[in-house]
């Protein structure tokens, strides 16, 4: 994929990774980019630095998203490049969450992707050619101790992404799914949780990685390579990891007591 002379929608673009993403489209040529979020006085000042369009969006709408769409179209014809991006954090915990925390990190981590499909990639089919990232998590890959609605929310967002890839991928449109570790952003504390294990990289860094993955049109976004060494040691003995992963929650818990 050519990011020059292309529309490109960024979800989450008011901050963080969705701020990365939307600098560098600019700075990678496209004739227009939309900064979607549901802080739109922020999103304005990401735009107004790029030349942009800002959009206020609730991902966890999808009246909001095909409102989105249809700006994007109206100002500049179509969209080439989703970049589904938005994300929360929610809270720390598991099973006793309330069902409104749960209900709402499946719509912004799950239906909000589905919903921004539904929208852009029959066209995308059409013209035969379109870009969709999936921003999902190396706890999409691996799972994450401190809080299970994102882990779990996180691995649909993956799984999502995989068959939008199987059920499009020769049909023109490309797919990439997002797993980084910790991002310096608004959501990440300052010494990164247990995602930080590896060092905590900035969103333009995020952003590098993205483009050259899209040059290559490859599934996978690692930003952090580590990530995958560990997807593989989980592929090959799932008890042991596992049990990693146990020694590693009740590290957590005694820290968090």
């Amino acid at each position: 994929m050519d990011i020059r002379g292309k529309v490109a929608v960024v979800t989450g673009g008011a901050s963080g990774i969705g701020a990365g993403l939307a600098r560098r489209m600019a700075a990678e040529g496209a004739r227009g980019v939309v900064v979607a979020d549901i802080n739109l006085e922020r999103a304005q000042a990401v735009a107004s630095e790029i030349g942009g369009l800002a959009v206020a969006c609730d991902v966890s709408r999808e009246a909001d998203i095909r409102q989105l769409v249809a700006a994007t179209r109206e100002r500049f014809g179509q969209v080439d490049i989703y970049l589904s991006n938005a994300g929360i954090l929610g809270r720390m915990g598991g099973i006793e969450l309330e069902d409104e925390l749960w209900d709402k990190m499946w719509q912004v981590h799950g239906m909000a992707h589905v919903w921004a499909a539904r929208a852009v990639v029959p066209e995308m089919v059409a013209r035969g050619e379109g870009y969709f990232l999936v921003t999902a998590s190396a706890a999409g890959l691996l799972n994450i101790v401190e809080t299970a609605p994102y882990g779990v929310t996180k691995h649909a967002a993956l799984a999502f992404a995989e068959w939008l890839r199987i059920a499009y991928g020769r049909r023109g449109v490309r797919v990439s799914c997002l797993c980084p570790q910790a991002v310096r952003t608004d959501m990440v504390p300052a010494d990164g949780g247990s995602a930080g294990i590896n060092g905590i990289l900035s969103p333009d860094q995020v952003a590098a990685e993205v483009v050259a993955v899209m040059r290559d049109e490859k599934f996978l976004v690692l930003p952090h390579p580590e990530v995958a060494k560990y997807f593989l040691a989980k592929a090959q003995d799932y008890d042991r990891w596992l049990g990693g992963m146990q020694k590693l929650y009740a590290q957590h818990m005694a820290n968090a007591g």
